[in-house]
């Protein structure tokens, strides 16, 4: 199945405009959905899982009309926002057998084994038995996605995921995201270039609530091939080099600055040529 978003707008009451006519085609796996904070990703993203109505537009999840048949993507839809209520005292097991309960699985066997099933898929099977207010934060994101797995969900939305994570934690939690998103749509929203690096083959970069690319990851890298170049510079001339030059992004490495322009020639003046990353990508389109 594939998301299909047309025409899509939204419009707050205090007059920011949060979605302005986004389009997007999302196909079944991974699909990425970069963006600076305050972009429009959440609202995007709340919108799909009919958390907040549209202006204008329609999405379609197949042949779900998802706008107008809310109750039926809600039962393929699993849904990990930013931040999510839990209850510190229970333990995962409960929680899960609760949630499992009111799925409509009646049968206490068959939930003991769905329950098992999952909490192992999210690797927290040793701690079933554990207070949620003693997880740690990665703990709880895999507990999380545990919960939208409830459903047998087709639409899995995750947003900022692996914000504070430790880099175990994220290592674990890229590794979980990819085998579920092999054969649904599963969309990650976030402002951290790497996770979209990692795990997607497609994705968009939204800003002030336009899409401003959609692309594969590896041809949006090529469309830039041999145009990025790298220099170290003395922080002081950041300005300089900044009015000279399209100056997309600078970066501090062992207490040296390093900057990367975009020229379609060679810029001279000490450049050398780099391979781009999609970071470069990213910041050379918000730089548009």
């Amino acid at each position: 199945m594939e998301l299909t978003i047309r025409n899509l707008s939204k419009t707050y009451a205090n007059g920011v405009v949060a979605l302005d006519d986004v389009s997007l085609d999302i196909p079944t796996g991974l699909f990425g959905l970069l963006g600076p904070n305050g972009a429009g990703k959440t609202t995007l993203m709340r919108t799909i899982a009919t958390l907040q109505e549209a202006d204008s537009g329609e999405i379609r999840f197949g042949e779900i009309d998802v706008l107008r048949q809310k109750n039926e993507v809600k039962k393929l839809l699993g849904y990990l926002p930013q931040e999510f209520g839990f209850y510190p005292k229970d333990t995962a097991f409960n929680i899960l057998d609760h949630f499992t309960l009111l799925k409509g699985v009646r049968d206490r066997g068959e939930r003991k084994k769905k329950v098992m099933e999952l909490l192992k898929r999210v690797n927290l099977w040793v701690e079933r038995n554990q207070k949620l207010g003693t997880f740690s934060h990665g703990m709880k994101q895999r507990f999380g996605i545990a919960l939208t797995l409830l459903g047998n969900s087709k639409l899995i939305i995750v947003d900022e995921p692996t914000s504070g994570l430790d880099p175990e934690e994220r290592v674990r939690f890229h590794n979980l995201l990819s085998e579920i998103g092999e054969n649904i749509v599963v969309i990650l929203s976030t402002h951290i270039v790497d996770d979209v690096s990692d795990l997607c083959t497609n994705m968009a970069i939204i800003n002030n609530g336009q899409i401003i690319l959609k692309a594969n990851t590896f041809e949006a890298m090529a469309h830039v091939d041999g145009k990025i170049w790298e220099k170290e510079i003395p922080k002081s001339d950041l300005t300089t080099y900044e009015h000279k030059y399209h100056l997309i992004s600078s970066r501090l490495f062992a207490g040296k600055t390093f900057i990367h322009i975009y020229s379609e020639s060679n810029p001279v003046d000490g450049f050398t040529s780099v391979k781009p990353t999609l970071e470069d990508v990213y910041f050379y389109h918000l730089s548009q």
